[in-house]
């Protein structure tokens, strides 16, 4: 049994918002779930993430995706590699998240008991 994490961070690399899917799912699932309601200039996701719906909804919100194009598009789009450098502040934020034992490991059995402690251990990242 696995599960995945989606997360929003700030700019900051702050986690800001959380959803939990089985570890076979896709990643742009969650994606519009993850940005709805949420401000920024700047949307910045990796490959994963490139389907023109989730651009149309983040130009929607008034920001900017910066996604690099999935490599079996026929008709790749521009980014900027400069703001995509960026992602490794989310990176660095589930690195920090995962030094948490419970985190890294998901001893709980239930998926609301793990959810709970990702909000706390996010907490505690806040703090530091």
């Amino acid at each position: 049994m696995t599960t995945k994490i989606h997360m929003l961070a700030d700019a900051l690399g702050r986690p800001l918002r959380f959803i939990l899917t089985p570890g076979q799912s896709g990643d742009v699932t969650q994606a519009e779930a993850l940005i709805k309601g949420s401000a920024g200039q700047y949307v910045i996701a990796d490959r994963a993430y490139d389907s023109r719906a989730l651009r149309e909804a983040i130009e929607a919100t008034g920001a900017a995706a910066v996604i690099p194009p999935n490599p079996t598009r026929k008709h790749p789009h521009s980014y900027d590699p400069a703001l995509y450098r960026l992602r490794n502040r989310i990176e660095r934020c589930f690195n920090k998240l995962k030094h948490f034992r419970r985190v890294a490991t998901r001893y709980d059995r239930r998926a609301v008991h793990f959810l709970a402690f990702i909000h706390l251990a996010s907490a505690m990242v806040w703090t530091r």
